[in-house]
């Protein structure tokens, strides 16, 4: 109690002097309630010490080291010029990974949920009518954000490992005629890769904007939003990008900017509204305050899209389909078979794995990180206890990696008795 009622003898000595409080008696019951914190609590002290760990689940993935080194950069504030370039930097390379010629490109402040937002609160309106391909969680939770910007919403689903014929997005699309159709690239909770060929053709027929969730395909499998004719895409940073969690890579095309900018009522959001981001970013000739931006992760995002300009896209979408090629050679000969049965529908960077008849699959990625400080996921949504999921995304698709997670699953299945 001495030395709290010490450490606060300044303040209590300026608030007496004012005549704010009476010192004696302020200094006896700031004292007692300061011991009594701490007594409950304990700051934290000293150097954090973090594990290391392989992270081949469905994201985030490891960062790689020249991203995790450009967070370390010094500082700068978030309306300096010097800090505008690199948004700038970031807004191109964004059009590269996007395949977009569009100048409506950004990194929305927070991880994809806020990019998933975003797109909603900008491009629909009060009693809009909305088409969501539901093939998993990411598809539900959508249908849920819609609802809440108060969207008459329309689901069409299938069964969890499969995808949406065009057959049947071309019947949802001149049936209901909706302002906007939204599909889920890669489905990480099935392991499903959606076609997306000739959708935006058939959305221009009908007045529909084309809205894509590309967070763990982005960088990992081809996108070519201009080529396609999509309309929004968003992503998330930590996955094919190599990059930390925190920052959304968006896009709008003219035809999005439109609609944002012909609303009947503004967006239902400040943090999240376009007009004023996109101001930030120089959408509009000019740059306001809107937030401060996430500089430090902003600078990692750079380093990544530069990344990702220097091994080229072909390259990697070549690199991620060889490795995920390698990651079920070696599962198929421990006799491991993938959930999603069309080949063509299956996601190369979140591989969907089922578990097999007496397994304790959690027994398995239990060891894995115990044995090796290796991440292998179970199933999520409607996979729960069905399967494994295994990332095969950025940085961490490579050789050795892929060969690990391979020999983890060898020895987690003969440990119970499986092979």
């Amino acid at each position: 109690m001495r030395m709290a009622q010490t450490l606060l003898t300044p303040v209590i000595d300026t608030l007496g002097a004012r005549g704010l409080v009476a010192p004696a008696r302020f200094a006896a019951r700031a004292a007692e309630e300061v011991v009594a914190v701490d007594n409950a609590h304990r700051a934290p002290s000293g150097v954090m010490e973090v594990p290391s760990r392989l992270l081949m689940g469905p994201g985030p993935a490891n960062a790689h080291p020249r991203v995790l080194a450009a967070q370390a950069l010094p500082l700068l504030g978030h309306m300096h010029p010097p800090f505008f370039k690199i948004m700038d930097d970031i807004s191109e390379g964004l059009r590269y990974a996007f395949q977009t010629n569009s100048k409506y490109t950004c990194m929305i402040s927070g991880t994809g949920h806020a990019g998933m937002e975003a797109a909603i609160a900008n491009l629909v309106e009060p009693g809009d009518k909305v088409v969501i391909g539901n093939s998993g969680i990411w598809g539900e939770r959508v249908a849920i954000l819609a609802q809440r910007y108060h969207a008459d919403v329309v689901e069409i689903k299938v069964t969890p490992g499969e995808t949406f014929s065009y057959e049947a997005l071309k019947q949802a699309l001149e049936e209901h005629k909706p302002a906007v159709l939204f599909l889920v690239q890669g489905e990480s909770s099935t392991g499903t890769h959606q076609s997306l060929a000739g959708l935006g053709e058939l959305c221009k027929k009908t007045g529909t904007l084309l809205l894509v969730d590309a967070v763990c395909t982005m960088a990992g499998v081809p996108i070519f939003a201009d080529l396609w004719g999509i309309d929004c895409i968003y992503s998330g940073s930590q996955k094919c990008l190599s990059g930390p969690p925190g920052a959304s890579p968006f896009f709008m095309s003219e035809r999005a900017m439109e609609k944002l900018k012909n609303r009947k009522t503004p967006p239902a959001t400040y943090n999240l509204d376009l007009n004023l981001i996109g101001d930030y970013w120089g959408w509009f000739g000019k740059r306001s305050y809107h937030h401060t931006g996430p500089v430090s992760t902003f600078y990692a995002m750079r380093e990544a899209l530069a990344l990702v300009a220097e091994e080229g896209l072909e390259a990697l979408w070549t690199r991620h389909q060889e490795m995920q090629k390698r990651l079920w050679a070696g599962l198929s000969s421990l006799g491991l078979k993938p959930f999603v049965e069309k080949e063509e529908d299956r996601l190369i960077t979140v591989n969907t794995i089922k578990v097999p008849e007496g397994v304790d699959w959690a027994a398995l990625t239990k060891h894995a990180m115990d044995t090796y400080s290796l991440e292998i996921a179970g199933g999520l949504g409607p996979t729960v206890g069905k399967v494994w999921r295994v990332g095969v995304m950025g940085f961490n698709a490579k050789p050795q990696n892929v060969d690990l997670v391979v020999a983890a699953f060898k020895d987690g299945l003969q440990r119970q008795g499986k092979l």
